[in-house]
């Protein structure tokens, strides 16, 4: 994978703050911010799809909803 672009740290917010772990590892943290990225890039892909579809360059809030269905 290239080079991450979500921090760490927001990592460690979203696993303890939301899900309410007590404690997280180094390892969990990666794993999930290499989810997330690969949810985001897929998403990305498509809501770029439906823009130029529409014939748009720039994409839109209402693009990345519905790329996420």
């Amino acid at each position: 994978m290239a080079k991450s672009i979500l921090p760490l740290a927001a990592m460690e917010s979203l696993l303890k703050k939301r899900a309410n772990a007590a404690r997280v590892s180094n390892d969990a943290k990666e794993a999930l911010r290499d989810v997330l990225e690969d949810i985001a890039e897929k998403i990305g892909e498509k809501a770029v799809k439906i823009a130029q579809h529409t014939g748009r360059k720039t994409v839109k809030g209402s693009d990345i909803k519905l790329a996420a269905k």
